[in-house]
């Protein structure tokens, strides 16, 4: 079976002799295209490290990392640079907006960094539409709710068609209705646009909605029912 993400042994140590940490401990993971998993762990545990190395942000001590088939270690900093902006979209739950550019302009950012690439801006329309801030394009971040400028950042994400949206904690900071139009709108579009998304979570009730549940702790895959990490509970999934 072919899989758009594949991690073979991978680990992560930071620090030197007695501040060494490793952070991730011989990972093998793979992921089917259009799949939504979430990742959850105790704090500490790995999981935003692991977000990091799946997206080119930072590179294993150890391993091997494939996207869609290519191993990112072997690409040079310029070639990752353009791989990642083109295969991968980011959710942060801080929402990472640019405060000096409204909606409309951050959302289309991810393009304008791609010398020659066209902006397609029916598919910005259709984007904002659907998150249902279209009306909020000429608004800067700091006008927004949070649950408008986490819209603002999916819409972000999803603006290249990336295969694949990492989200860390894109719930986190807004309330249980926002959660799940957000989450709503998140497994619309893997479904729409066959992407697969990874995302860290918490919140078990999240977890629970998306296809697969990879649990880390001390910075390995476990797998087999757990208590699951998240606050408010001590649930098995």
């Amino acid at each position: 079976m072919d899989y758009i993400l594949e991690l073979c042994h991978v680990e992560k140590t930071y620090g030197e002799k007695e501040n060494r940490v490793r952070a991730l401990k011989d990972i093998n993971l793979q992921v089917k295209e259009g799949e939504f998993a979430a990742i959850v762990g105790t704090s500490g545990s790995g999981k935003s490290t692991l977000l990091n190395l799946i997206g080119g942000l930072d590179t294993p001590t150890k391993g091997e990392i494939f996207v869609k088939g290519k191993e990112t270690g072997s690409l040079t900093r310029k070639e990752l640079t353009i791989f990642r902006r083109r295969n991968i979209g980011f959710v942060f739950q801080n929402y990472s907006l640019m405060p000096v550019l409204n909606v409309y302009d951050n959302v289309a950012l991810p393009i304008t960094f791609d010398k020659g690439k066209h902006i397609n801006r029916r598919y910005i329309e259709e984007l904002l539409k659907e998150l249902g801030i279209w009306d909020k394009r000429k608004k800067y971040p700091n006008e927004l709710s949070g649950g408008q400028q986490q819209r603002a950042a999916i819409a972000r994400a999803l603006i290249t068609k990336p295969a694949i949206i990492l989200a860390d904690e894109p719930t986190g900071n807004l309330d249980s209705h926002t959660t799940i139009e957000v989450m709503g709108l998140l497994k619309a579009s893997c479904k729409k646009y066959s992407q697969t998304i990874l995302m860290v979570t918490h919140n078990e009730g999240i977890a629970q909605i998306c296809d697969r549940i990879i649990h880390i702790e001390d910075g390995m895959v476990v797998s087999g029912a757990r208590p699951f990490p998240g606050k408010g509970g001590e649930g098995v999934c």
